[in-house]
């Protein structure tokens, strides 16, 4: 890979204490996944992100920090995470892992220290206000599960700011000695041999809060400085942020005015991913044509982050109303489905209703538009969800790896989550042994589709952009072009079979070949009367550059 190792990547998100139990105490842990590496190496993943892996009264899915230089004791310990690192690396595999620090558990040393005295070193390390702040009840990030994002602490006779839960209250970004903490965690993990960081929800960290202001000022010179002392301590180090802002603010969080991309290498892409469940709905590619023209050219260096599910609800917040009702009736038609009045908390398998094809076609189209995909564990073998779990647990179940009992996950009788076990996506069916077994199964597609992605390094670095030929409804033609070669996709996401004509790319075109498709389709020809199977993909090579 080259120096942006990132722009080629394939990054596998997971839970630890979800995916691999070593010690059979019924959570997943360091040493579990370490024992999986393999399984991953096959499948072709190149970044490891994992969620929080620190110290947490665990009120939040461990969201809720109490210690940011040391490992949850339930998932191991720092001489474990090292052993991860050392591990992953023998197989081409970095490790990221998230950045929580826009705000503490309130049980974290810093906050339990500030809130009993004004004179306290740390108590400035976080937001009070004096008096009731008139904007209490605004800007909740959990609507119906938060009331207020200002509470009263007894002990200190002061409000403090929470943007999240009561239990979370926020870090004060205005404090110097804040910032150089914050750099001072990276410094730390990247010492050990982290890769980067997923930092979550950044617009939330460069918020300088002030009581009755609901639209503080946001300090996006600090993410300069951020990014500034990650390089210094690791050259290649990434930083992949969560910022789901209006387009109009995101070229902000990669680079400055001045044009260079020197704050957040990598962006999740809120906007594509809620105009691909919009398409996928309508079984037509209109929307996406209009985010691949929308989307804004980035600074060298700056890429996208794809995904199509990730760990927490699909939000179709950037959705108008009534295109988020209509994903609603077509994806998440009970309320049950529904999470915070605008996502949806399900896996793509069954929202798709476990219809292999549309599956893959989803996937294949994620994956090979401009950016670098992002998947979530269990997606490779079209894990279902457990609804009956609250919130955003309904997809942090138990990976499946067999049909032993809990799915081969643990040998313990108390889980820390219920594994899947319904007749349609429950773990006897649905399996990595089981697929590892069947060479047509969804696992070995992933790893052929994710091998063939390795071989057309245009999708992660190059350009992308619509072909504007006539087609057939449902389909979309896009192209991917590089100094390696240029690229054709043809996705159809219509369940009708059609033909495309691309005879007027042929001049472009030098032996031209399906270097992946849904089933075996004739040779190219003449590009003039493509066929295109129902829910039906065909990536194209049309030239390759030595």
């Amino acid at each position: 890979m080259s120096d942006r190792w990132y722009e080629k990547a394939v990054i596998y998100c997971l839970d630890l204490d979800t995916y691999a139990d070593s010690n059979g105490d019924g959570v997943g842990d360091i040493r579990g996944l370490i024992g999986r590496l393999d399984y991953l190496a096959r499948l072709g993943v190149t970044c490891l992100w994992l969620n929080p892996i620190h110290p947490t009264p665990n009120r939040d899915d461990g969201y809720d920090v109490a210690d940011f230089y040391n490992v949850d004791p339930r998932l191991g310990n720092l001489g474990d995470f090292a052993e991860l690192l050392h591990q992953a690396g023998n197989r081409g595999i970095k490790v990221i892992i998230d950045l929580v620090v826009n705000h503490t558990s309130d049980q974290h040393p810093w906050f339990q220290s500030a809130r009993s005295s004004p004179e306290s070193a740390y108590h400035d390390w976080y937001v009070w206000s004096e008096s009731q702040p008139s904007d209490r009840h605004q800007g909740m990030v959990f609507p119906g599960e938060q009331n207020e994002t200002w509470s009263y602490d007894r002990t200190a006779k002061k409000w403090f700011y929470h943007r999240f839960y009561k239990f979370q209250p926020d870090l004060n970004i205005n404090n110097p000695q804040v910032r150089e903490e914050i750099k001072k965690i990276c410094a730390f993990w990247l010492q050990l041999g982290v890769a980067g960081f997923r930092m979550d929800a950044v617009p939330f960290i460069i918020e300088e809060t002030q009581p009755g202001n609901p639209n503080p000022p946001k300090d996006l010179d600090f993410l300069t400085d951020l990014r500034a002392h990650v390089q210094w301590r690791k050259a290649d180090a990434v930083l992949l942020a969560e910022a789901n802002v209006e387009p109009d603010q995101l070229k902000h969080f990669f680079g400055d005015d001045g044009g260079s991309a020197n704050r957040i290498h990598m962006l999740f892409d809120f906007m594509l991913n809620g105009r691909l469940m919009l398409a996928l709905a309508r079984r037509h590619p209109e929307v996406i044509i209009d985010a691949l023209q929308d989307t804004p050219k980035l600074p060298s260096g700056a890429q996208w982050a794809t995904f199509l599910r990730n760990h927490d609800e699909v939000d179709l917040s950037r959705l108008t109303v009534e295109q988020r009702d209509e994903v609603f009736e077509q994806f998440g038609p009970d309320e049950s489905m529904q999470l915070y009045g605008r996502g949806i908390r399900r896996r793509l398998a069954p929202m798709l209703g476990g219809e292999r094809r549309r599956i893959e076609l989803a996937y294949a189209l994620q994956f090979s538009l401009r950016g670098t995909p992002v998947i979530r564990y269990g997606e490779e073998i079209g894990m279902g969800d457990d609804l009956t779990q609250e919130g955003r647990n309904a997809i942090r179940t138990p990976m499946q790896w067999s049909s032993l009992p809990n799915g081969g996950f643990s040998t313990s009788d108390t889980l820390v989550r219920p594994v899947v076990s319904d007749p349609e996506y429950g773990y006897e069916k649905i399996n990595v042994t089981l697929q590892r077994h069947d060479p047509q199964s969804l696992l070995s597609w992933f790893e052929r589709m994710i091998r063939t992605l390795r071989e057309t390094p245009e999708v992660g670095s190059g350009t992308c952009a619509n072909v504007d030929v006539p087609v057939p409804s449902g389909v979309l033609v896009h192209r991917a072009d590089a100094e390696t070669g240029t690229m054709v996709f043809i996705h159809n996401l219509g369940e009708s079979e059609g033909v495309v004509d691309l005879s007027s790319l042929e001049p472009e075109a030098e032996f031209p070949n399906d270097v992946l498709a849904d089933q075996q389709y004739p040779d190219l020809g003449k590009l003039d009367a493509l066929p295109i199977g129902g829910y039906g993909y065909r990536w194209i090579r049309l030239k390759r550059h030595p």
